[in-house]
């Protein structure tokens, strides 16, 4: 459907803007077809960003064809080209699609709210108050609400330029050429985080099925990347209050930790009214379990729970132990207690406050202990952590520290995308933080005063486990990069 209600008069430049748009309304489809593999490129990232299924709202949307490429369970555009939106709704009678200016507070007064996704697609370049018009967005927006901005990088305005006097392009009126910084510092003004930056398409042109192969295998490469044609950024609402006191579940897998047991119990702070902790014990021979039911015993004033867990692995007891949590927040502790328990109520507070969405423990900020970890791992895990820092675009510098937190509600949507990677991962640290990634989940980091281990022996094995390592850098490549 279509709503045409009247809207304020244009400045003299954007009525150009629309004047032209009414006119090449019907050219479009033959524009998108002539760049067919640029826009395949994008609605195959896009979709990427915005899995099915959500409400979304698309500013300056044209013809809908992003916004249905989507398949948003709720979808809304708004275009100020009648023409356009014209076209829109006669293709796409399952959308509600609004006439008018997306500058305007009246337009999106009109909207009915929330959204789970608002998108930008290289409408920024026609605004004429760019911070003003993202400032307007917040009460269309929850605090999982993401916004996402697609242009085109600035560095490629003389091409565009000129492909467009060649009739490579479709013509469009002078643009504000922003460059990714520049868009990000507008989030910023309006009170926006931005979560993560990418940028695709080093080779807009199919060109043989050349264009797409470099596109994913050299064109996501660090540096290289930075001359991609398309840049996005996603961006989520700043938090103005906490998430107030919440429940949670601290899950200690372990396995051959018999000594660590109690002690575990008696350092974890009481950081919440209700804290939950769960043991996950796996085939131990040392008496674990058995340990762990004597210590349950021992403190009945905690509410302390252990589970067998069936299959193996750490990230097997992890996904058992999360199932059975009964905590709004969830947190992982390794059990032979290198990272300090007393360092929870850290984790805890970054989450509830609202500064990140998921919490990562970092080991390799401040001095350790002497032989908490050797020299070679040392250096391994600041390779990795550039490597996932690029992959996942966002700031790692310790995938492999066990401790992590985030709310059940995200964990529950990370299992639920889980079939998009599998069940690749035995470690546990991986399917959490590819999964975080995937949602456009904000993630931050606690660094934390890595311990030697008091009893036991690491169940880590250098290369081994390293070797792991090399195949997630790859597998995160295919999945997050060259899908």
């Amino acid at each position: 459907m279509v709503n045409r209600p009247k809207s304020p008069p244009l400045s003299p430049r954007k009525a150009a803007i629309r004047d032209l748009a009414d006119r090449l309304a019907f050219e479009r489809d033959g524009w998108i077809q002539k760049n067919a593999s640029y826009y395949e490129e994008d609605r195959r990232y896009m979709r990427f960003l915005v899995p099915e299924g959500l409400r979304v709202l698309d500013l300056g949307c044209g013809i809908g064809q992003l916004l249905a490429a989507l398949k948003p369970a709720r979808g809304v555009g708004i275009d100020f080209s009648e023409k356009m939106i014209e076209i829109a709704t006669t293709r796409h009678p399952e959308l509600e699609f609004h006439l008018g200016d997306v500058e305007d507070p009246e337009t999106l007064s009109r909207i009915e709210g929330p959204f789970d996704a608002i998108i930008l697609s290289d409408t920024i370049g026609s605004l004429d108050d760019c911070e003003a018009t993202l400032a307007q967005l917040h009460p269309l927006c929850t605090r999982d609400t993401r916004v996402i901005i697609a242009y085109y990088s600035a560095m490629w305005e003389p091409v565009l330029i000129l492909a467009e006097r060649l009739g490579l392009k479709m013509p469009q009126m002078p643009q504000n050429w922003l460059s990714i910084d520049d868009i990000a510092g507008l989030l910023r003004l309006a009170d926006f985080d931005i979560i993560k930056r990418e940028w695709r398409q080093l080779l807009p042109k199919r060109l043989f099925g050349l264009g797409p192969l470099v596109n994913r295998y050299i064109g996501t490469m660090p540096l290289l990347r930075r001359a991609c044609l398309r840049n996005y950024i996603v961006a989520r609402p700043v938090p103005k209050t906490p998430l107030g006191p919440l429940s949670a579940t601290v899950v200690i897998p372990c396995r051959n930790e018999r000594g660590n047991i109690e002690p575990a119990v008696r350092r974890i702070p009481k950081f919440c009214e209700e804290l939950e902790i769960i043991f996950v014990e796996g085939h131990s021979q040392d008496g674990t379990f058995e340990e762990i039911e004597r210590v349950i015993a021992a403190y009945p004033e905690k509410s302390i729970k252990v589970l067998r867990q069936n299959g193996e692995g750490k990230g097997d007891a992890v996904r058992a132990g999360f199932a059975a949590a009964r905590g709004e927040v969830l947190m992982i502790l390794d059990a032979d207690l290198t990272v300090p328990p007393e360092a929870l109520p850290k984790f805890y507070h970054a989450l509830v406050s609202g500064k990140g969405e998921f919490i990562n423990g970092s080991r390799l900020v401040y001095p350790m202990e002497k032989q908490a970890m050797r020299v070679l791992n040392m250096i391994a895990n600041k390779i990795f952590s550039l490597a996932f820092s690029w992959l996942l675009n966002q700031r790692f510098t310790d995938t492999l520290c066990g401790t992590k937190a985030l709310s059940k509600r995200h964990y529950e949507r990370i299992a639920e995308a889980r079939p998009y990677f599998g069940e690749f991962d035995p470690f546990g640290d991986f399917d959490l933080i590819f999964g975080a990634s995937k949602l456009n989940l904000k993630a931050i980091e606690v660094p934390i005063r890595y311990a030697s281990r008091a009893y036991g022996e690491s169940q880590i094995s250098r290369f081994r486990h390293g070797w792991l390592l090399v195949r997630m850098v790859i597998f995160a490549f295919f999945k997050l990069k060259a899908f």
